[in-house]
């Protein structure tokens, strides 16, 4: 009995006939993300920024969400609120809302209004502590991303060198870069507030990106070992072979992190959008632009480039 498959067994769409054009697309969505990102920027939440923190405790336990929407209402709509000890206490962190308050004065003013904001007849809250987190932290956190974002892209290339060819590492992390700076760009285009939960879901969707990339390459490999056909024919069978993995894998993933979105809360709202963006970026892009880029210019695939290496042949040999 044949495992499940989405699609039936021996379908054969021809995916590579678009090839060009889903190329062309990818590099338009790419340059668009780009412009975003240069002029537009991003709407830096206050881990970047840096901002007024305050811990309240109150006697009775308080609703994250109200407690949200209370200080919307003040005035502070980037707020953002966690609960920690008993879970009667607070820590709140926004954005002083006098222009030019500086930290000696911003932190103590600041929690005063937030404690105002969020009083309640019969449980009004205490002030435990308040400073002023100054965007220097923020900086840090950014260059660090930027350094784990290095260090992830380069491991890719060392990794899918080692395992395929040079070729396959450039258009897997090619196809990766494009799914970051895609989901990157949508929140420089819709103004959503990049915080360091979005910086997490941006390098989760790396990963996710690149193991859809070497399904589908581990497959080209496999298939070219096994048919006598074109490269185009070869690839367009890998694809085929994998389609009903990549969308259930892919399908199922959305639907976790839609449960997410849903049901986390506030805290989890963007590492969840990242996510769910990244997923369906990844998807198509494992399909239609990684694939395609090894039928391109110095990218193309060879026979010599799929063929099996004499050290894979050794180490078969020595094998029991």
């Amino acid at each position: 009995m044949k495992p499940f498959n989405l699609f039936p067994y021996g379908s054969n769409i021809d995916f590579m006939r678009l090839r060009t054009v889903s190329v062309l697309v990818a590099a338009l969505l790419m340059a668009v993300s780009i412009g975003a990102i240069a002029f537009k920027g991003f709407n830096f939440a206050l881990d970047f920024t840096g901002g007024a923190v305050t811990e309240i405790r109150f006697e009775q336990p308080v609703n994250v969400d109200d407690v949200r929407a209370r200080l919307r209402d003040a005035g502070y709509g980037n707020a953002q609120v966690q609960t920690f000890g008993s879970g009667n206490d607070l820590l709140v962190r926004v954005q002083p809302q006098t222009e030019g308050e500086v930290e000696g004065g911003a932190d103590q003013n600041t929690a005063r209004e937030v404690q105002q904001a969020l009083a309640i007849p019969g449980n009004p809250g205490t002030v435990l502590k308040s400073d002023y987190v100054g965007p220097q932290i923020g900086k840090e956190i950014a260059v660090n991303g930027i350094w784990a974002l290095i260090f992830v892209v380069v491991g890719f290339m060392i990794y899918i060198s080692f395992r395929f060819e040079k070729k396959f590492a450039v258009a897997a992390t090619l196809t990766t870069m494009h799914d970051v700076v895609l989901v990157a760009g949508w929140f420089a285009l819709t103004g959503r507030e990049f915080d360091l939960t979005v910086l997490a879901g941006i390098l989760s969707v790396m990963g996710f990106s690149i193991n859809d990339t070497i399904v589908v390459f581990d497959r080209i490999r496999e298939n070219f070992r096994s048919m006598r056909t074109g490269s185009l024919s070869v690839i367009n069978a890998a694809i085929n072979q994998t389609l009903s993995r990549t969308v259930i894998t892919s399908f199922v993933s959305f639907l976790s992190m839609l449960a997410l979105y849903l049901y986390g809360g506030g805290s989890l709202k963007g590492l969840a959008e990242a996510m769910l963006i990244g997923v369906v970026v990844a998807t198509l892009s494992s399909i239609f632009v990684a694939a395609p880029l090894l039928t391109f210019g110095p990218l193309k695939v060879t026979k010599q480039d799929l063929m099996p290496k004499a050290r894979d042949e050794e180490a078969l040999a020595r094998r029991p």
